[in-house]
């Protein structure tokens, strides 16, 4: 009997302890579960984690500040830009450099400056004539005619020239109009030496060359294809007893001075220019361009390079 009350303690007990481990087990049971999904919800997914979205720059914000640089370049020009009409934007880069290396020059004159091409070395970056027969075609050490030869070109009247000389015809009035003024005023006044071809300045040149180097050459004499003598505008004059390098020591050229403008001709290479023409200085060479342009190239003391890149060029 006492055995058998033992075993039924036992078996009792062994009953409340499978009851009260799984009462534990059921009890922190959700706790693990809640702790699972805790870390869970704290971990990183890889495939749910959003990653940085790259950031796009703002076109206006972009803008503002392309616009904020400009601004600042111009301020250097003084915004040279608003007062005349010949700034060229495309240009506004070669403006600044040209400023940093003449930082006490005009702004106007640094736009003027590198419009005629003179932020380059002579005969580099050059372009062809767009005024082919047009009494404002420039030729310059930046622009060429290549192998174009005038239109009308007619014979100068001997009592005005030496031997053959030949010019377009607006011009060859206009000269020997200034000729006979210049006679009837007790002055002399002959072309000896007007048109030339490109192939007479191929020679020509050459000769030059070969007397005195090319960098000697270039001062004085035009490339084949540069010259002003190849438009049939220009007249080297003498007064038939002086030679005409020294024309500027004679009472005819300063009759030219006073009144060779109202006949549409300027001294194209005058002294003090040497650095915007090219030349050197030259008192016999007179260039046609018309008297509206020669009296403002007269009134204003400035080349016809200056006056070609503010009031022909792109314009006309």
């Amino acid at each position: 009997m006492k055995k058998r009350r033992k075993r039924l303690i036992l078996l009792l007990a062994i009953i409340l302890l499978l009851i009260g481990g799984g009462f534990l087990v059921v009890k922190l049971l959700p706790n693990n579960t809640q702790e699972k999904e805790s870390q869970t919800e704290n971990s990183p997914n890889p495939q749910t984690e959003s990653t940085p979205t790259p950031q796009i720059e703002d076109s206006s914000t972009s803008q503002t500040q392309e616009d904020k640089v400009l601004k600042e370049k111009l301020a250097k020009l003084e915004n040279i830009n608003e007062k005349i009409d010949y700034f060229n934007m495309d240009y506004l880069d070669r403006y600044l450099a040209y400023l940093e290396k003449n930082p006490t020059m005009d702004k106007k004159d640094i736009v003027t400056r590198v419009n005629i091409g003179l932020d380059y070395d002579y005969y580099t970056h050059t372009k062809t004539t767009p005024y082919q027969n047009k009494i404002y075609i420039l030729s310059n050490k930046y622009i060429s005619m290549g192998d174009y030869v005038p239109n009308d070109l007619e014979k100068v009247s001997s009592s005005c020239s030496t031997g053959t000389r030949l010019m377009v015809k607006e011009a060859r009035v206009a000269f020997e109009n200034m000729c006979n003024k210049a006679k009837s005023d007790g002055y002399t006044i002959r072309a000896m030496s007007t048109y030339r071809s490109y192939e007479y300045q191929v020679g020509l040149y050459q000769r030059y060359v070969d007397q005195d180097g090319v960098e000697e050459a270039d001062t004085y004499s035009a490339r084949p294809g540069f010259s002003e003598h190849q438009t049939g505008l220009v007249a080297d004059i003498d007064n038939g007893s002086t030679v005409y390098t020294q024309f500027h020591t004679t009472k005819e050229y300063q009759w030219m001075k006073d009144n060779a403008y109202k006949y549409g001709f300027i001294e194209r290479y005058p002294k003090g220019k040497e650095n915007i023409t090219g030349y050197t200085y030259e008192s016999w060479h007179y260039r046609y361009v018309g008297k509206e342009i020669a009296t403002y190239i007269h009134e204003h003391n400035i080349t016809f390079d200056e006056y070609y890149v503010q009031f022909i060029e792109g314009k006309k």
